[in-house]
């Protein structure tokens, strides 16, 4: 029970963290990327850059990616196991049609 609660809270400052803080993790697609899978963000960017949600390989654990005319932090809950696993890596770039997301989680 300890282990849930701590896991919500530390869940709940990151969040808190990624609202309050947004240029720390978005990019806009017209940026210079490589194709690059190893982290969160070259996944989501490559996803804004093909107008694409999907998997790109280079991840052994858990990922999940999102998509969302809304917003980028609407873009990361509607990734696949958000609030359900611990993410360790977010990714989140602007496309022309939208927010796209990758969050790796532990």
């Amino acid at each position: 029970m300890k282990y849930f609660i701590v896991t919500l809270m530390l869940t709940f400052l990151f969040v808190s963290n990624v609202e309050a803080k947004p240029n720390r993790y978005y990019s806009h697609a017209n940026n210079v990327y490589s194709a690059n899978t190893s982290t969160a963000q070259g996944v989501a960017q490559i996803q804004a850059s093909k107008c694409y949600c999907g998997h790109f390989g280079g991840n052994s654990g858990y990922e999940g990616v999102g998509y969302s005319t809304v917003s980028a932090n609407h873009a990361i809950r509607n990734c696949c196991y958000w609030g359900q696993k611990t993410p360790v890596d977010i990714g989140v770039a602007r496309g022309n049609n939208g927010w796209y997301a990758c969050v790796r989680y532990r």
